[in-house]
C-alpha cells in the first residue's frame, strides 16, 4: 500500500478558468499543497490578477491565455506544458458558463452553441490533450467542475442543465475508457457556489431565499466547501475511486 497523503508536492495540475473564482481558489490549494500549477483563462488583465494573489500568499503559478473551447488555442496551452515541466498528473476542468437564458426551445442557436462549447466541448478537448501526457507518468487525475443542474432541471438555466449532464456522462465514459491507463476521471458537483459567477442567483435576496429554503443545511456553498473535495480526488486518498460525481450541496439532493 502506498503512502496515503494529500500532498500534492511533485505534481503538476492544470486549472482551468483558474483566474478567479472557484478555479482560483482550487489553484491555490493545489499550490498550497506542493503542486506545481498551472492556470489557463482567455483574459490576460485577469491572469495577471491572479498572479498577484498567488504572489502575495508566496505562491508561484504558471499561466496561459486560453480559451479551452477552441482546439487550437488547447494545443497551444499543452505544448506550453510540456515544454515547461514535462508532464502532467492533475487535470481540473473548472471553466464553466452559466447565464440566466430563455427556455430551451426559444434560444438562440448561438447561445446553445456557445454554452455547449465552454462547459462541454471544453472538457473534451482538455480531457483529451491532457491524456498523452498522463500517459507519460503511468497515470493521473482529472475531475471536472458539474453541478446539480446537471440532474434537476432549472428554469433559466435549460442549456446549461443539458451541458452539464453530458459532462457527467463524459466522466463515466473516460473513467472506463482510461482505468486502464491508470487516469482516475471524477467529477465534483456543487449547488450555488457563492461566487462572481453565480452573482446573478446569490445577489438577489428574493432568489437567494428561495434557493436557500432547498437546501437542509441552511445556505448555499462557499469555495472551501468545494475545494477539499477537488482535493480529495486529486490527492492519493481517492486512487481507487473513478468515474464517480460527488455531490456538494448541503443535502438539496438527499
Amino acid at each position: 500500500m502506498g503512502e496515503i497523503s494529500l500532498d500534492l508536492s511533485g505534481k503538476v495540475a492544470l486549472v482551468t478558468g483558474g483566474s478567479r473564482g472557484l478555479g482560483k481558489a482550487i489553484a491555490m490549494a493545489m499550490a498550497i499543497k506542493g503542486a506545481d500549477v498551472v492556470i489557463c483563462g482567455r483574459k490576460q488583465e485577469n491572469l495577471d490578477g491572479a498572479v498577484e494573489d498567488f504572489s502575495q500568499a508566496g505562491l508561484s503559478v504558471m499561466t496561459q491565455v486560453a480559451n479551452v473551447g477552441k482546439s487550437d488555442q488547447v494545443t497551444d496551452l499543452f505544448q506550453a506544458i510540456e515544454k515547461r515541466f514535462g508532464k502532467l498528473d492533475i487535470l481540473v476542468n473548472n471553466v464553466g458558463m452559466n447565464i440566466l437564458t430563455p427556455a430551451v426551445a426559444e434560444a438562440e442557436e448561438s447561445l446553445w452553441d456557445k454554452t455547449m462549447e465552454t462547459n462541454l466541448k471544453g472538457t473534451y478537448l482538455t480531457s483529451s490533450r491532457a491524456v498523452s501526457l498522463m500517459k507519460k507518468t503511468g497515470g493521473g487525475k482529472i475531475i471536472n467542475i458539474s453541478s446539480i443542474a446537471a440532474r434537476r432541471a432549472a428554469r433559466g438555466m435549460g442549456i446549461y442543465c443539458v451541458a452539464k449532464a453530458g459532462v457527467e456522462m463524459l466522466t463515466r465514459v473516460l473513467a472506463v475508457e482510461l482505468a486502464k491507463d491508470h487516469i482516475n476521471v471524477n467529477a465534483v458537483a456543487p449547488s450555488v457556489v457563492k461566487t462572481r459567477f453565480s452573482q446573478p442567483f446569490w445577489s438577489n435576496e428574493d432568489l437567494l431565499n428561495e434557493i436557500v429554503k432547498t437546501i437542509p443545511m441552511g445556505r448555499i456553498a462557499e469555495t472551501d466547501d468545494v475545494v477539499g473535495t477537488v482535493l480529495f480526488l486529486a490527492s492519493s486518498l481517492s486512487d481507487f475511486i473513478t468515474g464517480e460525481v460527488i455531490t456538494v450541496d448541503g443535502g438539496s439532493m438527499a
